[in-house]
Order: structure tokens, then C-alpha cells, then sequence
């Protein structure tokens, strides 16, 4: 398997390379900058997806879906939005080919230009807002809590698998309230639900926290984030929720009546994650072996393979595979009987080992004589003998302790990656020999922020909600400061 995947240590970003393509997460595709989600990819998606949908719809959310193109004067209502989006916007100009008369193939017919430019969304504040001018009219239609399951492009130049990719598949929920109170209460549950499917599904510890003013989403009025930190002690943003207040109400003039009859604009959130979280579970996870999957969204979570010379000793084996497999699909589980015969079992516990199926169980026919199996836990590589007596309980349980240790692991690298720095060369060196979240004081300027970002390529990546006030001095200007920020180098 080595020789398949650099390991971390040599080489870390071609090893998350690795590991996506020969675990057969993700390939490369013939548009640039755009990636092909293979099954076993897009099965991990789906779980990722579902539990997710299933945790909106539990808070009172719907799904809907709005159309992929903007006109691009909508893009220009909001000013600080469009500024946001505008070097990453692909653009609509024309709706017909033709034949080239001089036989080159087809060609852009010029008779074909669209009266207005349509931009491919790259999110859809301004479409949804323009629609909801028509769907909101009294306090009764609100609030108005609808989320979209879609595709989005921004014009990446430097993509990478999963992580950075001109097109990627989200969630986008855009909810209209009648008080600020409510709007703010909203993109706070959000927060916390996206930070409870982290850790409790994906096992990632996450910081949750608001953004600086110069990291907010273009139009908010405050973005709120978990942080999640990689094995190369790099930051990874795992999802945002936004207060948006009255912006996109004003920019498509979104009103509506007061009990007292009183028109008054609504106020908004957005929130979203993406198909970025799948890089996240590679980085933070896996292993120079390959994937490294929590059993909770895991697409395959027990696979079976058995060990035979000839049908008869595999008749033998699938006999007694049969009712555990569907005990263990009776408890909730996923799991695979893999008796195919054009691949010895060795290969098969590589390959499942690279696709980072949590539980592996071997069978052989001097098993069946003594009653038990052999099982094997993908993020330990431990191996036991255990009974066939109960087994189906047996391996309910080991995949809850699998969860738990994967999640165990990734907090304790957490906090031993969360360090205080007090003065600019402690900073300098935790970031270049350490890593991880460096908490320091910061002035509250944008200026010291960029100039921070300019010297070390850190950011602040968030101040953590759960902060205790602190009186201290900027790391780089010196000047006063009442709390410590997150900074880190990041994806």
C-alpha cells in the first residue's frame, strides 16, 4: 500500500492527493478546475447529506430549489455582496452554437447574445431574495425557513480535489424573519448544528466562533464558523451561518406587515457546508493507508470476506454469513458480503482498508469448525478472534468505540495545537515549527490584521464565542487588546 500512497511525512499534500484518488473518492475531469465524484465519493456524500437534511427538517426547515442562473443586474443590488463574488462569477453570453462555415467544428453563433448576461450562481442570496419579494407579504408568511440541496461555480484558478474546485456541491438555507432577534437566533442554532454534525457524525472537534469584519461573507452583518484543525496543524473552515440583518430585504425591497400593520423590512440568515467537508474527513482522519471513515457516516461500515478453497467450503461460510448479515442490517447497520471470486483475500482487506470501511470480518472454514471469526478495526488495525455467539452485538458496539476513539484522537491533537503566543517571535515560530490554532491579542484593526496575514500568511480564523475577556497587547503593534483571537495558516 505504500508504494500506492505517499506517506504523510514525505509529502503531505500530495499524500491527501493520494488518498482521495486511490480511494476512490473523487478523479480528475476533462473541464478544468472540476472534479468527477466517483460512488464510492458520492455514497459518502449522500450520508453526509441525509443526516444533515434529516437535523434541518427536525428544526422546521424545507427544501426548495431556485434556478442556477442570475440575471447580473441582480448581482449589483447589493453592493458589498457583488463585490464579494465578482472576480470568481462565470458569465452567460450567448444561448446558440453553429456550424463553422469554415469547418472548424462549432462556433459561438453572434446572433445569439443574450439581451442580459446571465451569471452561473456562485450562491443565491440575490435570486432567492428576489423571490421571496412575491412570497412574503404579512408577519403571517414568516418566518420563511427553506434550505437548497444544489451545485454552485466560483472561478477557482488554483483548485484541489474536494478542498478548492471551480464547481462543488452544497447546501444553501435562506431564511426570512420578522425581528432581529429571531434572525440572530436562527444563524446561532444553525451554527451549532453544523458544529453537533461535526463532531458527533464526522468526529471532528470543531472551535466555534464569529468572524473578523474583513472575513465576513460579502452582505453579512456578522459570519459565524466552526474551525477545524488538519493533521499538518493547517485550519480548515467546515461551515459558516450568516446574519445577514436587512441587507438583501432593502437591496429587493423584501417587506412586510406588523401585527400593528406597520410595513417594516425582514431580516435574514444564510448558511451553508460543501463537499469541502469530505477533504476535511481525509485530512483530519486517514492515514498512510488510506481513508479513515467515522462508522456513523460511513456508506459501508461492515464488510464480510470469507477465506475458501472451492464452492463447497464457500457454500459452507455463506450459510453461516446469512443470518449475521441480517442481524447486523436488523441493528441499522451497513453491511457488505463480499464472496466474489476474482480477487484473493488479501487484495480485498487492502482494498477495504484503502476505502476506510470501519469493520472488516474474515472467515474461513477452520473458523467455522471453532465458532468464531476474525475481526478487524480499520482505525487501530487491531485484530480479534471473537465468537460467532453474539457477534452482531459484538460489532455494534466496536463500531460506537471506533467513533469514539476516532474523535478521542482528533481532540486531543486539538488541544495540544491550541497555544498562546504573548509577543511576535512566539508567534512567528509556533506558526512555522508548531502549527495549529496560535491564540494571541489582536488590536481589532483591519490594517494590523492584513499586515499579520502579509508577514506569516495566518489568518484569524475566528474569535472564539466561548472567550474569556483578557487585557493584553497586539502581538505586531503593541497596542492595547481585551482578548486573544484564533490564528492559523489555512486551506
Amino acid at each position: 500500500m505504500a508504494k500506492e500512497i505517499t506517506t504523510r511525512a514525505q509529502d503531505y499534500s500530495q499524500w491527501y492527493n493520494d488518498v482521495v484518488l486511490k480511494s476512490d473518492l473523487a478523479d480528475y475531469s476533462a473541464v478544468r478546475g472540476c472534479m468527477v465524484i466517483k460512488p464510492h465519493g458520492f455514497a459518502l456524500w449522500e450520508k453526509m447529506r441525509d443526516t444533515l437534511d434529516r437535523m434541518f427538517k427536525d428544526t422546521g426547515h424545507v427544501n426548495a430549489y431556485f434556478p442556477l442562473f442570475i440575471p447580473k443586474s441582480f448581482l449589483s443590488k447589493e453592493a458589498a455582496h457583488v463585490e464579494g463574488f465578482a472576480k470568481e462569477c462565470a458569465v452567460v453570453t450567448h444561448y446558440r452554437l453553429k456550424n463553422d462555415p469554415d469547418g472548424g467544428g462549432v462556433v459561438v453563433d453572434p446572433d445569439a447574445k443574450l439581451e442580459e448576461e446571465l451569471i452561473v450562481r456562485p450562491t443565491s442570496e440575490t435570486i432567492i431574495w428576489n423571490t421571496y419579494k412575491t412570497w412574503i407579504q404579512s408577519y403571517r408568511d414568516l418566518p420563511l425557513l427553506i434550505n437548497q440541496w444544489a451545485n454552485v461555480v466560483r472561478w477557482e484558478m488554483r483548485t484541489r480535489l474536494f478542498l478548492r474546485t471551480a464547481e462543488f456541491l452544497w447546501q444553501e438555507g435562506h431564511t426570512a424573519h420578522a425581528t432581529k432577534q429571531e434572525a440572530v437566533d436562527e444563524t446561532i442554532q444553525m451554527l451549532n448544528i453544523y458544529a453537533t454534525f461535526a463532531e458527533e457524525y464526522m468526529a471532528l472537534p470543531v472551535v466555534k466562533g464569529v468572524k473578523t469584519e474583513s472575513e465576513r461573507f460579502a452582505g453579512a452583518e456578522d459570519t459565524y464558523c466552526i474551525e477545524a484543525l488538519m493533521q499538518d496543524g493547517k485550519a480548515l473552515q467546515a461551515g459558516t451561518s450568516h446574519f445577514l440583518g436587512q441587507n438583501f430585504a432593502k437591496a429587493f425591497d423584501v417587506k412586510f406587515s406588523d401585527k400593528e400593520n406597520k410595513l417594516d423590512y425582514v431580516w435574514a440568515t444564510s448558511w451553508g457546508v460543501s463537499t469541502r467537508l469530505i477533504g476535511a474527513l481525509v485530512m483530519a482522519h486517514s492515514d498512510d493507508e488510506g481513508l479513515v471513515l467515522p462508522p456513523r457516516i460511513a456508506p459501508l461500515q461492515v464488510v464480510i470476506v470469507p477465506i475458501f478453497k472451492g464452492e463447497e467450503q464457500l457454500s459452507m461460510i455463506s450459510e453461516k454469513v446469512a443470518p449475521i448479515v441480517k442481524e447486523l442490517k436488523g441493528l441499522g447497520i451497513s453491511v457488505k458480503y463480499d464472496n466474489s471470486d476474482n480477487a484473493r483475500p488479501g487484495w480485498k482487506f487492502a482494498e477495504y482498508e484503502k476505502k476506510g470501511v470501519p469493520v472488516r470480518i474474515a472467515i474461513g472454514a477452520r473458523d467455522l469448525e471453532n465458532n468464531v471469526v476474525e475481526v478487524a478495526r480499520r482505525d487501530t488495525k487491531e485484530k480479534q478472534t471473537v465468537s460467532l455467539n453474539g457477534i452482531a452485538a459484538h460489532v455494534n458496539k466496536l463500531l460506537e468505540d471506533i467513533q469514539q476513539n476516532i474523535y478521542d484522537k482528533a481532540k486531543a491533537y486539538q488541544q495540544a495545537h491550541i497555544t498562546n503566543a504573548d509577543n511576535w517571535d512566539e508567534f512567528v515560530k509556533l506558526l512555522d515549527e508548531k502549527g495549529g490554532f496560535v491564540a494571541a491579542h489582536w488590536d481589532g484593526t483591519a490594517a494590523t490584521e492584513e499586515k499579520i496575514k502579509e508577514l506569516t500568511k495566518a489568518t484569524i480564523r475566528c474569535i472564539p464565542l466561548e472567550n474569556k475577556m483578557e487585557d493584553g497587547k497586539c502581538i505586531l503593534t503593541g497596542n492595547a487588546s481585551t482578548q486573544r483571537v484564533l490564528f492559523a495558516r489555512a486551506y
